[in-house]
């Protein structure tokens, strides 16, 4: 047959039912549906209980309501959570960032009053307590980070002796005491506002904005990713996998360090006792709630952050509501195996099954 006798062979097109069935299917495996989808149920919920939740009112230069609170209280939550989905992504886990919070929360109400009563005024004891509370939580993320890539630790091991010991240290560095701070401009890195916005959220957004360029911009993403999958090939690929790692932890406890001067700020005082307890678990569940996988590999920063809003959103939905504060955690519990549920690939998979079979009998 000659070339002038060949048929035609038109491309064929996408029929609109698979087109549409594609979409859904990348929409449901999409890794931030289910946490997006269960923050907007939970605010929603409060808002048939509350007709006035998500209401928003300017006063005074400011803005005002729930949906403010709830950004302003999960601040510290996020910030911490930014640097475990890091560490988890490379295998790796910090179980020691509520303590590291005591600490620096402790050393900046510590520095604050040594300078005060040392004749410093204006912004320098401010200066002075953000540079020494950061530089000691760094200390502490070095200190977890050479325990695990250096000795060879395990990382749950090696972040369990310094959430222990920490918040002994912070005792010892307040002597014992909860060191109140009354500091205009300290009080103002947690009860501030500026542009009308609590301070504390451009203090998360400066953080998670710096951290996402990096990440995305330079190969700093594609080794972490690397790493995570397997360490060892990504060795033999060159790349700096110890040094990477280490990095980590000293951000993680970085941002731990952060969150203590917003928490300590907000409340004008810090309690080396009390301070960030159980921050770890949430930190985690928010990091699992994002869609990060816990082995290592696949993260989400802005699964993170939606798994801190979740978090602080249910735990404002239990106090609004009168639920007992004794059965948060039961409940919280219960939101973080339905969210991990339906991020699970298999689950939806045996879901689906059953849901057809059912379809078919009907």
């Amino acid at each position: 047959m000659s070339e002038e006798q060949a048929p035609l062979v038109q491309p064929t097109q996408p029929r609109p039912e698979a087109t549409a069935t594609g979409l859904r299917e990348r929409l449901l495996a999409h890794p931030l549906l289910w946490p997006a989808l269960a923050l907007v149920l939970l605010l929603l919920g409060n808002a048939l209980f509350n007709p006035g939740f998500l209401a928003l009112q300017w006063r005074d230069g400011h803005l005002y309501g729930n949906l403010v609170d709830i950004a302003n209280r999960a601040a510290p939550l996020a910030l911490v959570s930014l640097g475990m989905t890091l560490v988890i992504a490379v295998r790796g886990l910090d179980i020691s960032v509520g303590a590291v919070l005591a600490i620096s929360a402790t050393v900046a109400a510590w520095t604050i009053a040594r300078m005060q009563a040392g004749g410093s005024d204006g912004m320098a004891p401010l200066f002075g307590a953000i540079a020494a509370a950061l530089a000691v939580a760094a200390l502490c993320g070095l200190w977890n980070g050479v325990l695990v890539v250096k000795v060879g630790m395990q990382p749950i091991i090696a972040t369990l002796i310094l959430m222990v010991a920490g918040r002994g240290v912070a005792q010892l560095i307040g002597d014992g005491q909860i060191l109140t701070i009354y500091y205009a401009p300290y009080a103002f890195l947690g009860k501030g506002f500026l542009l009308g916005l609590p301070f504390s959220v451009f203090v998360l957004a400066l953080v998670f904005v710096g951290v996402k360029l990096l990440l995305d911009r330079t190969a700093l993403g594609l080794f972490v990713r690397a790493i995570g999958h397997n360490p060892s090939a990504a060795h033999v690929a060159g790349i700096r996998a110890r040094a990477i790692a280490l990095s980590l932890y000293v951000f993680c406890s970085f941002t731990a360090g952060l969150a203590g001067l917003l928490v300590s700020s907000n409340v004008a005082s810090a309690d080396a006792n009390n301070a960030g307890q159980l921050l770890e678990l949430d930190a985690i569940l928010a990091v699992a709630l994002g869609g990060s996988a816990l082995s290592g590999g696949r993260f989400s920063l802005a699964g993170s952050l939606l798994g801190a809003l979740i978090i602080q959103t249910l735990t404002t939905t239990i106090y609004a509501i009168g639920v007992p504060p004794q059965v948060n955690l039961v409940v919280k519990a219960l939101l973080v195996t339905a969210v991990l549920l339906l991020q699970s690939p298999q689950f939806r998979a045996k879901a689906k099954v059953l849901f057809t079979r059912r379809e078919a009998r009907a």
